[in-house]
Formats: structure tokens, sequence, C-alpha cells
């Protein structure tokens, strides 16, 4: 078994059910081919991490994507419970570094990935942060309990809540580069995935 565990949460494609506030600008229909883009550039660069995986869909398990990987169904009220209850679970399993990524990145990459596992060499915590001051990468050495506890989830204060927090804590954290998820059609047509508008 490989001591470092890369998590990759994935909402099942569901039309009408996948990128919402993308959908009331593009549609139901264009707002579910950007999903299952977005899905595919994540299974592939996740395949070269050099890591032991665990895929945990939203609803459902689908077999045919990930094949080959454990995977599971998100359990947990909110997504900081549903985060919590997967590193937990890694954790558990005796994994020393656990970084968790979403499936929302055009520009996710296995080098971004593995920098964040070489981070925790010398962190307790590591985020990848996001435009929209969320993340779009958590990874740590040890279970964290309150970075998943009364946080403001899809606001934009979520990151820099989280980090007064640790620094109050003297948790030693690190940062990769800022990159953008894809949740609004201004946030698409900066991006670089093709949509036939």
């Amino acid at each position: 078994m490989s001591r470092t565990l890369l998590i990759v949460f994935v909402k099942n494609i569901i039309l009408g059910k996948v990128k919402t506030r993308l959908a009331k600008t593009v549609g139901d229909n264009k707002a579910f081919e950007v999903y299952k883009q977005l899905v595919d550039i994540t299974e592939e660069c996740s395949k070269e991490v050099k890591a032991d995986k665990h895929i945990y869909f939203s609803d459902v398990v689908i077999n045919s994507k990930w094949a080959n990987e454990l995977k599971f169904v998100q359990k947990g009220e909110d997504l900081g419970e549903r985060m919590l209850n997967a590193f937990e679970y890694g954790f558990e399993q005796g994994y020393e570094k656990v970084i968790l990524i979403g499936s929302d990145l055009p520009d996710i990459s296995s080098e971004i990935i593995t920098q964040g596992f070489s981070t925790l060499n010398d962190s307790e915590v590591v985020f990848g942060p996001a435009e929209d001051g969320g993340y779009y990468l958590i990874g740590m050495t040890k279970p964290q309990k309150h970075i998943f506890e009364n946080k403001p989830w899809s606001e934009a204060s979520l990151l820099e809540t989280t980090l007064q927090e640790l620094d109050k804590k003297n948790v030693k954290v690190s940062l990769l580069k800022t990159l953008n998820d894809i949740d609004t059609f201004e946030d698409l047509q900066s991006s670089k995935l093709y949509i036939d508008a």
C-alpha cells in the first residue's frame, strides 16, 4: 500500500443537477456537457498521480469511471461532513498524506497534485486556493476535524476564514497556485474548455 492517498469528489453527471449556476445562463444541456468534460479532465490527470485513489460519488457509484480504483458514495449532511468522513476513512486505513480534490477544474494537473503531496513533507495542511475564495484542493498529514466544522461553504470567505483559524491553532499551512473552478458563465468564458455556445 502507498502511504499517500488522493481522494476525488465527483458529482454524478445528471442532467439538470450539475453546474446549476452555470445552467441558468447556458441551459442544462450545455452545463451537463461542461461538467462531463471537467470529470474527464480530472480522471485523466488523477491517473498520472503516484498515489492510491478513493473516488467518492455524490449519489451512486459509476463503475465505468476510474476503472480499478476504490469507489464510494459520499456520506454527510453538508460538504464539510462529507469531506471529513472521507479524510477520516483514509487516515484509518493507514495513509500518512491525504489530498482531496473536486472535479470542476479545467486547469488541474498531476503536477499540481504531486506538488501538494510534496509540500506535506514540511506542512501539516496544504490548500489549492480557488479564485472565488474557496479551495480546489486540501491535503493534510493527520485529521484536522475543525477545518470542516462551522465553515461558510460556497462563500468567498471560506479559505480566509479557514486560514485564520489554522493560524490561531499554530498549524503549518502551505498554499499552491490559485486556479479557477467553473461555476458561472464568466468562469467558463475565461477557461480553456470548448463549449459550442
